[in-house]
């Protein structure tokens, strides 16, 4: 008797096959348009930057993820040395270029043993790794300490709730969690791999992981006040759990961890040219992590004037993205022929304009970056046309009594900067903006079949074909 365990016909092998090519096509398909809007992209991304001619933000839906970092303005760096101040001159150049840039002779591993030879640069390192286990620390006792008033019997009203514990203390424990879980084992696996060190620490810079200083800063003042309003509590219960610093030293040491990092770097590359020490990987990569770090340094303290904004209460800052940096302008208002002095905020989703009245910021405008285009002046033979930008505004194209039937925009602000270079940097942030906010779009947009979709799809296609 012949056993026969299953018939294989034209139709099995075509209709397997048929699936195997579509899905194969789509997924190549996938790629080849993916690498095609990547490329125009950035093509359209440098014009934005470099042409003189109108530059237009395309219309697209931002929302919150890591971005890569911003470019703020700089702030010298004091040199020890001809040798120092030139490596930091080196740094600071617009484009950054020679900081990211890798050489055959950073690409392979270099002595170390000389760097820890340098009894002062040992130092320097076991005291970034103490402190930060100090850091770590002192935030897990401050915040068992404070970190639930809420739930004590006699918490007073201005201090009961969830939402007002929320204001009180900030996102402490989302710094913690980095730190703790992050910034310290990376630090304490690569003690004695000072590259791999700087590296991966210069990494949660660039994803933005350190964002949660810039959120924890733009609530510092909410938190002042409430403490300010419950003082008499606070004191007696710090007494009472004999808190000798209390819950100020507590929720400043944030900051004055962020500033104590790029502190202590410029100590280790001052020691490091004065040791003579020829370990260029080391040199290059902890270099690249001061800049990023006094990058971030600068959003956070431009951040700490976004509570300060009169009238800013009728925006939801959750909704207007991550916020990315601040800069100063002359600015004329066309439709109100105003003018004043402003200070710009660009965020993912929006730019909100300020004018500035002594030591206050009086709000004025926001404008989401699908509306806006951003020009720079034709006439490039004036001194001043690379100080200027102007921002037009897209009308809506259902409004009446347009003639023509053309599209319109009106001028809505020109800025006026002290330098061309500040429109120059400026310029550069927001190009940062509308390519995160392109990839974000084009990865929404794109047609892709999961992995386990297309080994769902084969499995059963192999059990119909088997028994059935």
């Amino acid at each position: 008797m012949e056993l026969t365990l299953f018939t294989l016909n034209w139709l099995d092998v075509i209709s397997v096959a048929v699936t195997f090519i579509v899905i194969l096509l789509v997924q190549v398909l996938n790629v080849y348009l993916h690498i095609l809007t990547d490329s125009d992209d950035k093509a359209k991304s440098i014009d934005v930057v470099d042409r003189a001619s109108v530059k237009e933000i395309p219309i697209f839906e931002s929302r919150d993820s890591p971005p890569t970092t911003t470019t703020p303005p700089k702030t010298p760096t004091t040199p020890t040395n001809g040798k120092l101040e030139k490596q930091a001159s080196l740094l600071d150049n617009d484009s950054h270029e020679d900081e990211d840039t890798l050489s055959l002779e950073n690409l392979f591993p270099c002595d170390q043993s000389e760097i820890y030879a340098s009894k002062k640069i040992s130092f320097i390192i076991d005291e970034l790794i103490q402190t930060e286990v100090n850091y770590v620390n002192n935030l897990k006792k401050g915040l068992a300490n404070y970190g639930q008033l809420k739930d004590k019997e006699d918490v007073p009203e201005g201090l009961s709730g969830e939402e007002k514990q929320k204001l009180l203390i900030g996102n402490i424990s989302e710094i913690l969690q980095l730190h703790e879980q992050e910034i310290l084992p990376l630090m304490l696996r690569n003690q004695r791999d000072l590259k791999g060190l700087f590296d991966e620490f210069a990494v949660h810079f660039e994803k933005n992981h350190f964002y949660c200083y810039v959120s924890f800063t733009m609530g510092k003042k909410s938190s002042m006040q409430l403490r300010q309003e419950n003082r008499e509590w606070l004191q007696t219960y710090q007494t009472s759990i004999k808190d000798k610093l209390g819950i100020d030293s507590f929720l400043v040491q944030p900051i004055q961890r962020l500033t104590r990092y790029p502190l202590l770097l410029q100590q280790f590359i001052s020691e490091f040219y004065k040791s003579g020490i020829s370990c260029k990987p080391v040199l290059t990569a902890v270099c690249k992590l001061e800049t990023r770090m006094r990058r971030a340094l600068d959003v956070v303290n431009q951040a700490e004037e976004i509570p300060n904004i009169e009238e800013l209460n009728e925006l939801d800052l959750m909704q207007l993205g991550n916020f990315r940096r601040s800069t100063e302008f002359d600015a004329q208002h066309f439709p109100t022929r105003k003018k004043y002095r402003a200070k710009v905020f660009l965020f993912d989703r929006s730019l909100v304009c300020t004018e500035i009245r002594k030591k206050r910021l009086a709000y004025r405008q926001h404008y989401h970056w699908e509306h806006v285009e951003l020009q720079r002046p034709l006439e490039l033979a004036t001194s001043n046309a690379n100080k200027i930008i102007n921002l037009l505004l897209k009308q809506q194209e259902n409004g009446s009594g347009g003639s023509g039937g053309s599209s319109g925009k009106r001028e809505e602000y020109s800025f006026v900067a002290s330098e061309a270079a500040v429109v120059k940097q400026w310029l550069q942030a927001t190009h940062k903006i509308i390519e995160i906010a392109r990839n974000e779009h084009a990865r929404r947009n794109t047609f892709s079949l999961p992995m386990d979709l297309v080994l769902g799809v084969i499995l059963s296609i192999w059990l119909i074909w088997q028994y059935l």
